[in-house]
């Protein structure tokens, strides 16, 4: 299924429950398809998201259009942003503040629509999300991640832990490494999946780091929430 971020799995370990939803606080780029078009229509079909073990499913880029997404949008940071940079795919992600120092593949779609995840055999590797923009450019990229699995923690179990201003680092495959800053990281039941503030390929760069969290509920559902930590560019350098 779609499931772009960490699931849980009956079994598995104590799930990441967290405070109610407020703010708190892999092949290459040539496999990228416009939002725009044929696949933007595809999306508006079957959702970003499927249920399951992963992430829930999105409400739609129709939903997108709505007054609460366009309330949501307005309610982004304004600041100045470093320019959008060229494309190159993300190779590795370090997160300090909650010691992740992962490496990132590109996940697509999954059969359903939705987005893929990591295989579960490498539950503490990330995902970046190959149909949209790379970390650095303009728009808002995709990096998710499991929470779990049956054997404990996985590489996203303290992404509720970020708070504003903790810093984020994706270093890609032309050996340029891009800043981020947290913005807020906050709950979304799945039914009710923040797709305008998401998704999108236009815009000052961003970054979306996902996952699951909430209470286990199992079924279909497995945890109850996504976990999503919303970031800004804030700098880039080259070695």
């Amino acid at each position: 299924m779609l499931r772009p971020v960490a699931t849980g799995r009956a079994g598995a370990a104590t799930p990441p429950g967290g405070p109610p939803p407020v703010a708190a606080a892999r092949p290459g780029r040539d496999r990228r398809r416009p939002w725009t078009g044929p696949l933007a229509v595809l999306l508006v079909l079957f959702g970003i998201f499927a249920t399951g073990a992963g992430l829930g499913r999105t409400a739609g880029p129709f939903d997108r259009l709505t007054s609460n997404g366009a309330a949501e949008r307005a309610k982004a940071p304004v600041r100045d942003e470093p320019a959008g940079l060229p494309a190159s795919r993300p190779i590795r992600l370090s997160v300090p503040a909650i010691k992740v120092a992962a490496p990132v593949g590109a996940v697509g779609q999954a059969p359903d629509g939705s987005i893929a995840v990591p295989p579960l055999s490498r539950h503490n590797e990330t995902g970046w999300y190959d149909r949209g923009p790379t970390p650095g450019e303009p728009g808002r990229a995709i990096i998710v991640g499991h929470v779990d699995t049956k054997s404990g923690p996985s590489v996203f179990y303290d992404l509720r832990r970020l708070k504003k201003g903790d810093r984020i680092e994706v270093t890609r495959s032309d050996r340029s490494v891009v800043v981020f800053q947290v913005d807020s990281v906050e709950y979304f039941q799945k039914n009710q999946f923040p797709a305008g503030r998401v998704y999108g390929d236009q815009g000052p760069p961003g970054l979306r780091l996902i996952t699951c969290g909430g209470a286990w509920v199992g079924g279909g559902t497995g945890y109850a929430d996504n976990v999503i930590a919303f970031a800004s560019l804030v700098s880039s350098r080259r070695p």
